[in-house]
């Protein structure tokens, strides 16, 4: 059963997993409140089908059936060119609004099952079982997340010191089926509403800590896997007073692993730090990215279209201080794309033949969190009053009052009151609602924090750039003293 359809992946919905949600525990496939999330969800899938000559590709070992795009291992340009059409159309389904569509973890799959010689540093049944279930994912179109981040109290002892040891996800016991583990684990984005829970390494783990190491894949419904959830920010409205909300809201979840039996066929690596600390910095910055970065292009496309159509309503696009504003997200739009164009130009093999863009794609992970909260800034600003009274599209119909509102809430140039409200709503759901604001700060962190990415970039330019201009131009011009330069 490759590429799903949205009723097939409802169906997997209908199963014991363990989620909490407000006041208790929900049925996820049933509970009203989160019915849009699951229907957008849903849409995603036959989203795949509708532009199935972009999203799907032949299964290169089961003659006659198709796969995601998301789940093919690039090993040429011709490769990335395609994953890169099916990325971008999966993207343009939600406008970039969904982070955390199933083909993110597929990329993040893959580009782990490529890097062959990177398991090759482990133990060889583990890159057997990985790739096992690579093949599982393709043939059931499996919706996996990911937790990767240490749940921990004590920020001033780190992840695997003082009381942060009994809350780390560690292996805590064995028995003949598998490896027994506990402990907390941030952030499941989309958790409650996927298939499977991909746990791997995101940071490195130093000597010691090898308990911690862990690279697994489980079902959301195993036993003692406990999702606890935010606050649904999905509302009960329609698709045209909502459009994002009424339907994207795909969930955050902390997941609690209590004492949950991970079988052997599906443990990747237990305690080698070899793999688990190479794994990431292997793949993620070229691979994983190429994704990321796909979604953001496709989102800052719309946030400019988003920000010409508000100024269209009150005819004020060719403004000096709205064109500069403008010209600012235009400018954010233009360096990602290319950024991404450079990046695939100088894809190579990264090893075991597994062709990732160029690492140097990373480099949007620095900034890319200041543009999206900087975008949202300006539509805010640029909506201004005109965000907090936009009536319901479905208002319109009221005998009593739709006609008032069409003549008092026109656009300019002979915009409709309904065009109008349409596009006032949309940039409300987009940068003011509930989850508006919760998709900004998953923009914020969702490849960890602006601060962290910026240090570990500077700590890659160190290790690995061609340093010394400044030297060359001082002994060239005689203005460095004669004795070493250390």
């Amino acid at each position: 059963m490759a590429a799903r359809t949205g009723a097939e992946y409802k169906a997997g919905l209908k199963d014991d997993r363990v989620v909490y949600l407000g006041e208790g525990k929900v049925d996820v496939a049933n509970d009203p409140r989160l019915a849009g999330s699951v229907d957008g969800m849903a849409g995603y899938f036959d989203w795949q089908h509708t532009y199935a000559e972009d999203c799907l590709i032949p299964d290169p070992e089961r003659s006659g059936e198709k796969m995601s795009v998301s789940l093919m291992l690039p090993k040429s340009a011709e490769d990335l060119a395609i994953r890169h059409r099916g990325l971008e159309r999966l993207a343009r389904y939600s406008n970039g609004m969904l982070g955390r569509t199933p083909d993110y973890v597929n990329v993040v799959l893959s580009g782990h099952t490529a890097r062959a010689d990177i398991w090759a540093r482990g133990k060889p049944e583990g890159y057997e079982r990985l790739k096992k279930f690579h093949r599982e994912v393709i043939e059931g179109d499996l919706s996996m997340t990911h937790t990767i981040v240490h749940a921990n109290i004590d920020k001033s002892v780190g992840d695997l010191a003082g009381m942060n040891t009994d809350l780390t996800l560690r292996v805590v016991g064995r028995n003949e089926n598998g490896i027994i583990v506990r402990g907390g684990k941030v952030l499941a984005t989309l958790g409650p509403l996927a298939d499977e829970l991909y746990v791997y390494s995101s940071s490195p783990i130093p000597s010691g800590g090898e308990d911690y190491a862990l690279i697994f894949s489980i079902p959301v419904n195993t036993k003692g896997v406990i999702q606890i959830c935010r606050d649904h920010y999905g509302t009960n409205a329609s698709i045209q007073d909502a459009p994002f909300s009424s339907r994207f809201d795909e969930q955050d979840a902390f997941v609690i692993f209590d004492d949950v039996e991970v079988p052997y066929e599906r443990v990747f690596c237990e305690g080698d730090l070899n793999v688990y600390n190479n794994l990431n910095q292997g793949v993620s910055p070229g691979n994983t990215l190429q994704q990321t970065a796909i979604r953001a292009m496709v989102k800052l496309e719309f946030a400019y279209d988003l920000c010409s159509s508000i100024l269209k309503v009150s005819n004020s696009i060719a403004r000096p201080d709205a064109a500069e504003m403008l010209g600012e997200i235009h400018a954010y739009l233009s360096l990602t794309r290319a950024a991404i164009v450079a990046a695939e130009a100088r894809a190579h093999d990264w090893g075991a033949g597994a062709f990732f863009p160029h690492r140097d794609l990373s480099v949007l992970r620095c900034v890319m969190p200041g543009w999206m909260t900087r975008v949202n800034q300006i539509i805010r600003a640029i909506g201004s009053h005109n965000l907090l009274c936009t009536p319901s599209l479905a208002l319109f119909e009221d005998p009593e009052i739709g006609d008032m509102l069409r003549k008092y809430l026109p656009g300019a140039a002979g915009m409709s009151a309904e065009q109008r409200a349409s596009i006032m709503r949309t940039a409300w759901d987009f940068a003011g609602s509930a989850l508006g604001s919760r998709i900004e700060l998953y923009e914020m962190f969702y490849l960890t924090s602006q601060g962290r990415a910026r240090i570990g970039d500077h700590m890659y330019a160190q290790r690995d750039g061609e340093w010394g201009q400044v030297r060359e131009f001082l002994a060239k011009s005689g203005a460095m003293p004669n004795v070493d330069w250390k």
